[in-house]
């Protein structure tokens, strides 16, 4: 039996002979990396290294916010200046636009022009209205009106995008909101309740009073809608969103602002058309004084107090995250 030599043994040969039978590995312990905790463990050089690292980091870091701050103080000078210098400028412009206005008083100013002239000479004759402003809101400046009735309509929905609470999305989330704003809700205020009782019907039937005399005098659908939607608020802050539903909820609310912005746009639509075209139309100017006159105007007064109306009424309750 021959003896095993020994300078064969851990020399190149030998260990070429154990690689290619899968015994030895010549990178084993050279290429793998430790984990941290067998680094802080085991061996303290990884743990100096790492701490270098980390102050290297930090310094790095220094570097750069340095750098944003040096870069960013180069031009905090210019911003001072260009702000300030923005403002002056605008100061100026409105400063010289003011003082070429006409004087107070002067006959020879534009809006003493013929278009004043014709509301007040001759607007009892054609709108029937005794108060001149409503007959020039609602009958010469009728689509203007229309418009402000729309925008307040377009309000309100995007206020119903930002602020309603969809239940389908998130039930639980939905009920949370409703029952912490239901919580606030008054539980048998019978002082609240009472006064609501007393004041909640004649606000109301003040506001359509105001409504209704618009055209006879210092009043109509804006001024008149506003009033009724704080009773309808009234109401709600007495006995809560559970009984005001009832009579006003989502459905009404939506059905009364489409037919009267729908009523308002035809109406004043067909009366345009027929004047633009010096056609005889059926709508009488009526009586001036009397409830029932000044054509379509005691009709658009209604319709704007019910937009108005629903419009306030609408953003409270989405502002109390209640449905409406």
């Amino acid at each position: 039996m021959s003896r095993p030599n020994p300078n064969y043994e851990n020399s190149f040969w030998d260990h070429f002979s154990k690689w290619l039978k899968g015994e030895y590995d010549p990178f084993k312990g050279r290429l793998e990396t430790k984990t941290a905790d067998e680094a802080v463990s085991g061996d303290e050089k990884v743990r100096d290294v790492d701490l270098r690292l980390a102050d290297i980091g930090k310094y790095h870091v220094d570097m750069y916010e340095e750098g944003i701050n040096r870069y960013v103080g180069r031009y905090r000078k210019l911003y001072r200046f260009l702000s300030v210098f923005i403002v002056l400028f605008f100061i100026g412009l409105l400063l010289w636009t003011v003082s070429a206005l006409p004087g107070y008083g002067n006959p020879h100013e534009p809006e003493n022009n013929i278009v004043a002239e014709r509301y007040i000479e001759k607007g009892l004759k054609e709108t029937g209205a005794v108060n001149i402003v409503t007959g020039m809101i609602l009958d010469y400046r009728a689509f203007d009106t229309f418009g402000e009735s729309c925008v307040l309509f377009a309000a309100s929905c995007c206020v119903l995008f930002l602020l309603r609470v969809d239940k389908d999305d998130d039930p639980h989330s939905a009920a949370v909101e409703e029952m912490n704003d239901r919580h606030y809700e008054p539980r048998n205020d019978a002082i609240l309740q009472k006064a609501a009782n007393f004041l909640v019907p004649l606000i109301i039937i003040f506001g359509i009073y105001v409504v209704l005399n618009g055209h006879l005098s210092p009043g109509g659908g804006f001024s008149g809608g506003a009033i009724i939607g704080s009773g309808l608020i009234l109401y709600l802050t007495a006995y809560g969103f559970e009984k005001t539903q009832r009579f006003m909820n989502e459905k009404v609310v939506k059905a009364l602002t489409v037919c009267a912005l729908l009523f308002y746009c035809f109406a004043k639509s067909y009366s345009f058309y027929t004047g633009a075209n010096h056609l005889e139309s059926f709508i009488s100017t009526g009586t001036p004084g009397d409830i029932l006159s000044a054509g379509l105007i005691v009709y658009l007064n209604i319709c704007v107090g019910i937009v108005v109306a629903c419009t306030m009424y609408s953003f409270y309750t989405l502002f109390r995250k209640g449905g409406i």
